[in-house]
């Protein structure tokens, strides 16, 4: 049964069209120096992370440094093949014009962000975005740093700042919120069962107890 909110008019979880999101330098070089994380974790969840924006139409933006060096990582262009990375030289994304104006093009005020390192080319945009008045999101297991203490330290960083921690699963399970949802139910199943781990594995089951209650009630 879904209740009324007391007030509809604001909503504090993620919806598919409230927010974007920033990608933010998910690049080889850069994710084979991460050692806060498993790699393969972390080049598993931001292409999740990509996978569900794609799906529920959320603005996305993808950003490189030194592109030209680096390339993004596979799965993440595969999902955004039309879209070309914004390429930096500086640190800070938030510096770069192009950054910010597709920021405010897109009239969002939530914005999601995560990237490789955590401490340096994630926290300094998020912190600078805070300052400028939006709510800002971050998903640190789809972000990586340098050492475990620097990506914590990162990461407290930010939220002592404002910034609102989130999983990667939680993030898509928010997008999606009810399985009643069926236009878009079967594909973030897809996405929970080819990068959740046993996760995704117990959305497999449940979406099968789902099935079996529909056909129980024909």
């Amino acid at each position: 049964m879904t209740t009324k909110r007391a007030n509809p008019a604001y909503d504090n979880l993620l919806t598919p069209d409230n927010h974007a999101l920033l990608l933010i330098d998910h690049q080889y070089l850069q994710l084979i120096t991460v050692k806060s994380h498993d790699t393969a974790l972390v080049d598993n969840n931001a292409t999740a992370v990509a996978k569900a924006a794609r799906l529920f139409e959320v603005p996305t933006l993808l950003t490189t440094a030194f592109e030209e060096r680096q390339k993004i990582l596979k799965g993440i262009q595969e999902v955004f093949p039309e879209q070309e990375p914004i390429d930096r030289l500086g640190l800070n994304s938030w510096d770069d014009d192009r950054v910010r104006d597709w920021v405010e093009k897109t009239g969002k005020q939530k914005l999601v962000m995560c990237g490789l390192w955590t401490e340096v080319c994630l926290s300094m945009p998020v912190l600078d975005a805070l300052g400028d008045g939006y709510e800002v999101y971050i998903i640190p297991d789809a972000s990586g740093g340098a050492t475990p203490e620097s990506h914590e330290i990162g990461v407290q960083r930010m939220v002592q700042a404002g910034a609102r921690p989130l999983s990667t699963l939680a993030y898509l399970a928010e997008l999606q919120r009810d399985w009643a949802r069926e236009e878009t139910a079967e594909d973030v199943l897809q996405i929970f069962v080819q990068h959740g781990g046993a996760f995704g594995s117990a959305m497999v089951w449940e979406w099968d107890l789902l099935e079996n209650m529909k056909e129980g009630t024909r």
